[in-house]
């Protein structure tokens, strides 16, 4: 069992002797089936409106499929082995069968990954869960940086498939009279699920996912899926089906709590959780429920000592989302009448201890410290708009660690400072759009034909240079090609940090691809900025900074022929931004190898393509409260920090 679990792991293939009134003997309904939304309809194809002309990837060799499975089977084995051992529960002997150690051993091996082979390109074979449980514990940090670089890629294609996905429905409703919204989470979910990306199908992991943390934020159910997390696109109860288990017993693994029964109690820590079943259409319980399907998974479950993953889904602005909360055992179940007069099973959850803070109690105390912040931290407010009002939202200055206030003493400057040569070069041309811009005007030309952001103001895929539409456009300023020019749209707090000096995180949660603000500074030239490095290295070098653009929409593991973005392009930039005066939040972001935040060069103002001004950019989902990070590609050893901002 996972280290942070009190109850000792029993073997499921052993069946407990309970009293016969106590499990009433059933003949379990047919289980749901594990199918999710086909790839795109007809109508659609993603392949045609990219250039050149992208075809679906297919692995070419089984060795490409085989190493990772390998490495990770092996990792579970071992892992599971040790424990085992530490706590005398079993013996480890030596078994030529891979699946021997498996909590449930599947007696089919031909439903292993192993024996997933990739169909050939056209023909579409989906590969199958698992039903092999298993459980990851010990994991060294270089594992734990490897599963979370995995899932952090998988959320981002699966991100940047969508957003493409729907940028592209935008262009089909400007082009045709007959436009029919189609949903981009599901072609994103539909075309990696087509290629074989989705994540551990090739084992059923109980307790914590390996690379997904406590208070990882998701926008979609079927994100919930494509990482392995919760495996039912609607149901509420993830669990092995009985005809699946080696035991003919089935076994839950998570469970999804968002306030769908009227019988739900939830209390954080405790949840009274409602089984599933008796609904009608409208949600109102309208018959008895059965002890059967994920119901009996459940008290399967509580039996056997399994823990489940708790997934709360809250409402949040003018949608839904889904936090992942933790582990819980299940304590206690009973048969009850419920508020509608009818039977409902009850499942009595309780969280682990010594877990992270849960992700919906963070978002539901920044939403209050949003309205009221001296209300909900009488103390440790420096300053309440480090900004001075010169930002769209308040920047707050946070620090109950010290008396450092060194962030006040600094010249708010919200947007970089050219040298005046840069603003005279150049022709003075715009688009002549007196509407919303469409994809054939003049700035959608310079960009290569399109617009780098979808309508809603999200970067669709990084580029080496984005030209917005600028002060001698005709547009108006609400026209979806001037993103960065309007400021930020959250609410940021400068932080005094123990781990990293000062830190920057935002009160709101900032969705993948969204604009955060501008890195801003004073411009030198080289030659000034050899002047100024003198007196003390205070400067940023733009011409560093990682390029994780290449990152953002990056779809060739879909698209074999997908080719990164070469237009516009960017000649060698040497300049530097000097902070040592004025600055803006953007300096206080740490530095990190594995980096929420990227940076993308955009011009507006003038045309000058050797200085441009450089933008922050969500690279995933960032929940409230959690620190942004760059990726500034040269940092301080010891900190991993630049030194202007230790």
């Amino acid at each position: 069992m996972g280290s942070n679990s009190p109850i000792r792991f029993q073997d499921l293939n052993l069946f407990p002797q309970h009293p016969t009134a106590l499990r009433p003997m059933i003949q379990p309904k047919v289980e749901p089936s594990d199918e999710l939304p086909p790839l795109p309809p007809p109508g659609f194809d993603l392949a045609e409106h990219t250039s050149p002309e992208l075809t679906p990837r297919l692995a070419s060799s089984d060795a490409d499929v085989y190493s990772d499975f390998y490495r990770i089977s092996e990792l579970f084995r071992t892992a599971f082995s040790e424990r085992l051992q530490m706590c005398g529960d079993v013996a480890a002997v030596p078994d030529p069968d891979p699946n021997s150690r498996a909590i449930v051993p599947v007696p089919n091996s031909d439903a292993s990954v192993s024996g997933f082979v990739f169909s050939p390109r056209g023909y579409k074979k989906y590969q199958s869960r698992s039903s092999e449980l298993v459980r990851v514990t010990d994991l060294k940090p270089e594992d734990q940086r490897y599963f979370r670089d995995s899932v952090r890629k998988t959320r981002m294609l699966f991100d940047s498939l969508r957003v493409f996905s729907s940028a592209e429905d935008e262009k089909i409703r400007d082009d045709s009279m007959h436009y029919r919204k189609t949903r981009g989470d599901l072609k994103a979910a539909a075309l990696m699920r087509h290629c074989g990306l989705w994540l551990n199908r090739d084992k059923r992991i109980v307790g914590d996912i390996p690379g997904i943390h406590i208070g990882d934020v998701f926008l979609f159910r079927m994100e919930l899926c494509v990482v392995g997390l919760h495996g039912q696109p609607q149901a509420g109860i993830d669990y092995v089906p009985a005809s699946q288990s080696s035991n003919g017993e089935p076994i839950a693994t998570s469970v999804i709590v968002s306030g769908g029964y009227e019988d739900d109690e939830d209390g954080g820590d405790v949840i009274l959780y409602t089984g599933h079943g008796g609904q009608d259409t409208k949600g109102r319980q309208v018959m008895h429920q059965k002890l059967e399907s994920g119901n009996l998974a459940l008290e399967r479950s509580m039996s056997y000592g399994v823990e489940v993953r708790v997934i709360r889904g809250l409402k949040y602005g003018n949608g839904k989302v889904y936090v992942y909360d933790g582990l819980y055992r299940i304590v206690d179940t009973w048969f009850d009448v419920g508020k509608s007069g009818f039977g409902v099973f009850k499942f009595k959850l309780v969280r682990f201890e010594n877990q992270g803070e849960m992700g919906s109690v963070i978002l539901k105390f920044a939403e209050r410290l949003r309205c009221t912040p001296l209300e909900i931290r009488p103390r440790g407010y420096v300053s309440l708009d480090l900004s001075k009002r010169k930002e769209s939202f308040p920047v707050l200055f946070y620090n109950d660690i010290d008396e450092d206030h060194d962030p006040v003493s600094y010249d708010y400057l919200p947007s970089t400072i050219f040298p005046p040569f840069v603003n005279h070069g150049g022709s003075a041309t715009g688009c002549q759009c007196l509407g919303a811009c469409l994809h054939n005007c003049f700035c959608a030309t310079k960009n290569g034909g399109e617009f780098a952001y979808d309508m809603n103001g999200v970067l669709v895929r990084g580029k080496p240079l984005i030209f917005e539409c600028g002060p001698h456009c005709r547009c108006p300023p609400t026209c979806q090609n001037r993103v960065t020019q309007r400021g930020i749209r959250q609410r940021f707090e400068v932080f005094r940090s123990r781990e990293t000096g000062w830190g920057v995180r935002s009160l709101d949660l900032i969705t993948a691809g969204s604009f955060l603000c501008e890195y801003s500074g004073v411009a030198l030239t080289r030659e000034q900025a050899l002047v100024f490095s003198m007196n003390g290295d205070s400067l940023i070098h733009p011409g560093r900074f990682a390029q994780r653009w290449k990152e953002w929409g990056e779809i060739s593991p879909i698209f074999s022929d997908y080719v990164s973005p070469a237009h516009p392009s960017v000649p060698p930039l040497d300049f530097s931004i000097d902070v040592s005066k004025m600055r803006n939040l953007a300096c206080y972001i740490s530095h990190s190898s594995l980096p929420n935040v990227l940076v993308q060069f955009v011009l507006y103002d003038h045309n000058n393509v050797s200085f441009p001004r450089l933008m922050l950019f969500a690279m995933e989902n960032i929940p409230p409260m959690r620190e942004l990070c760059l990726d500034y590609g040269v940092a301080d050893e010891l900190t991993g920090k630049l030194a202007i901002c230790n």
